[in-house]
Order: C-alpha cells, then sequence, then structure tokens
C-alpha cells in the first residue's frame, strides 16, 4: 500500500504549527527540519555576541537584537530560517514571529551546519535589501567572516586568531576575538582552521 504524499508547508502555515514538543524547526521548501541543540561553544559564542551586541545598541532606539531570530525569504513562501542572532531597526508588533528588515544576521557555524549555512542561507540572505553585513563565526577555532554589503557588491573580511578585532560596521560594533573566544575548549588551532 502506498503512503500519502506529505504536503509542503506555506510559511503562514509553520507559523501557526505546534508539533507538541520543544523543538526547534527551520521551514526549508515547505518542509519542517528539526534543529539539534548547539553545542556549549556555540551558545557561549551566541551569549557573548548577544551581550555585546545589545550593549551596541542601547543608544539606537528602535534598534534592538534578538537570539534565535526567525527570517523569512523575501521571494518565496515556503522557507523560514533560524539565525542564531540577528538586528533590525523596525520596531516589532505585538505577537510577531518573523523578524523585519534586519540589517545584520549572525550565524554561528559549527561543523554539522557550516555547509547549509555558507551555501543556502547566505545567498538567501543576500537577498533581503535591508541586510547589510552578515557574520559567519566559526564555534571550532577563532575565526569569522563578516560579508559586508557595499552598493550592489559583497564584499567579504576574515578576522582570524586571537589577537583580531571583529568590527560590525552596521550597528558600530568591535569586539576583540581573544574575548568572544576566551575559556572556549578548541582543537588545535593549525588543524581547525577552515
Amino acid at each position: 500500500m502506498s503512503e500519502a504524499a506529505v504536503k509542503p508547508m506555506t510559511l503562514a502555515e509553520f507559523l501557526r504549527w505546534e508539533d507538541g514538543t520543544d523543538t526547534r524547526y527551520e521551514l526549508l521548501g515547505g518542509c519542517p527540519v528539526a534543529m539539534a541543540p548547539p553545542a556549549i561553544a556555540h551558545g557561549i559564542l551566541a551569549l557573548r555576541l548577544g551581550a555585546r551586541i545589545d550593549a551596541a545598541l542601547r543608544s539606537r532606539s528602535p534598534c534592538f537584537g534578538q537570539s534565535e531570530a526567525g527570517i523569512a525569504r523575501p521571494d518565496r513562501n515556503d522557507t523560514c530560517y533560524i539565525a542564531d542572532l540577528a538586528v533590525t531597526c523596525t520596531p516589532p508588533e505585538r505577537g510577531q514571529q518573523l523578524l523585519q528588515d534586519p540589517l545584520l544576521i549572525v550565524e554561528i557555524l559549527s561543523p554539522g551546519t557550516a555547509l547549509h549555512d555558507r551555501q543556502t542561507k547566505v545567498s538567501d540572505y543576500r537577498r533581503i535589501p535591508s541586510v547589510q553585513e552578515i557574520l559567519l563565526i566559526d564555534c571550532a577555532s577563532i575565526f569569522a567572516e563578516v560579508l559586508r554589503r557595499e552598493g550592489d557588491r559583497w564584499m567579504t573580511e576574515i578576522v582570524r586568531g586571537p589577537q583580531a578585532t571583529l568590527l560590525l560596521a552596521s550597528i558600530g560594533l568591535t569586539a576583540a576575538m581573544s574575548e568572544l573566544y576566551e575559556g572556549i575548549d578548541l582543537p588545535d588551532q593549525a588543524a581547525a582552521e577552515p
């Protein structure tokens, strides 16, 4: 006997959907995809970056940062990503689930997500007109890429090593990489660099 085909979800259906668990999902091409709990290093980086982003935005009302931010593709009704962190200056409406007009999107790369984040999410994030910067920061080595919109082009800045400084021009944030990674148990740096 054949099984019934699963009907793809629209974004609106996905935002109303509950599976009865605390599992986090992204919507990819109409299909909900479960997300595993992040590694400890991932959580530490998210917390440290989030605190610095929050401090940088204190004087920039109505701008705010959000962790686990819902980001929809502007050209599709069947895809919704959960960015590790994102910033917008568009005030939210009560009950809103998706971040509107993000200007900075942060993805913390892990060995299991790096390929998808780089090949799929970055391409889709670039399609969002309000996005000025995309930060990809590795949780297995002291390494980050800042993709910055400059007119019609995207430029990439590589930030590597404990002596390096991360600059997020979109929100006026400067952070020492050594402080972001302090106390995180990393593999041998020579072997771990992307």
